[in-house]
């Protein structure tokens, strides 16, 4: 069976379904008569870009590989799309342009020692080093505690490390453990596809979209929208087991690495002075390891 990833059918359907989203309203279009389609017609994308009628009908049928730059940027501006989705358009046009070519692959590499002991001093944060399929890769005390269901879930991958996606669509207890679960599950889905477009060639990644895609009815139904997310920031409420619920914001910080390897570095706090942050401190204390009280020799 051929596991190369369809280039084609990823460029048509995410052109396709943005240029649903965008009304003729939002870009100044006049609009008269009864519509066929939910938001614009590829014509009146056409023109907003500056292209004929044809040439993008062609474009949004997968043919992107001899587009330049600058007209994928007309027609990313035609599409009003985000930052986010622009870079995730522009990484489907060099995989396609490179197809044809033997596909550099990244490695998995181990998180240096340096980086672990970065995790290992932060000690009122829960902070942890993921890759792009969301494994866990490294970690410190305080992140193993707060994420505890997330850890002790069956959902880890074959080498035994927790993965924040199947954990989300696999594990019943994620609706629990996450108070807003359905944010949760679209940003899971949202960064997967931006890890797709950025590393079509990554068998392991296109393995679990596969695995998730029949075993998860919700994930083929978020999947499927095409949402695109690479910047990993916020708020989110967790519903921890011991100290119950948290209410954190979190940051992801690249993490280059040797062999084009790309991890991000994400730390969990509280704000200061509230209920969250002396749960937050109850839980590292919990971790916290314990000193010897038997006197000295």
């Amino acid at each position: 069976m051929d596991q190369r990833p369809d280039h084609r059918t990823e460029i048509r359907d995410f052109l396709a379904s943005r240029r649903a989203k965008i009304t003729p309203e939002q870009v100044g279009l006049p609009t008269s008569g009864r519509r066929r389609v939910p938001g614009l017609r590829r014509e009146e994308v056409a023109v907003l870009a500056g292209v004929s009628t044809e040439w993008y009908t062609r474009l949004e049928k997968g043919h992107i590989s001899g587009v330049s730059e600058d007209v994928l940027a007309a027609v990313a501006q035609a599409l009003q799309l985000d930052e986010d989705e622009r870079t995730y358009l522009f990484d489907l046009a060099h995989a396609a342009r490179s197809a044809h070519r033997k596909p550099s692959r990244r490695r998995d590499v181990q998180v240096p020692p340096n980086v672990q002991w970065l995790l290992d001093s932060v000690t009122l944060s829960a902070a942890f080093v993921r890759n792009g399929r969301q494994d866990i890769v490294a970690d410190n005390a305080l992140a193993r505690a707060l994420q505890a269901p997330l850890y002790e879930s069956r959902t880890a991958d074959r080498h035994g490390r927790p993965n924040n996606a199947r954990y989300v669509f696999l594990d019943p207890g994620a609706r629990e453990f996450f108070v807003d679960w359905d944010a949760a599950a679209v940003a899971t889905a949202a960064l997967l596809r931006a890890e797709a477009g950025r590393e079509p060639h990554d068998r392991a990644l296109r393995d679990l979209i596969g695995e998730l895609s029949t075993l998860s009815p919700d994930f083929r139904t978020m999947w499927a929208a095409h949402d695109v997310r690479i910047r990993h920031d916020g708020a989110k409420r967790l519903q921890h087991p011991e100290v119950g619920e948290l209410e954190l914001t979190y940051v992801s910080l690249d993490l280059p690495m040797a062999h084009r390897a790309m991890h991000d570095l994400t730390l969990y706090t509280a704000e200061p002075g509230s209920a969250s942050e002396e749960r937050l401190k109850l839980l590292a204390s919990l971790t916290a390891p314990r000193r010897s009280t038997s006197p000295s020799p």
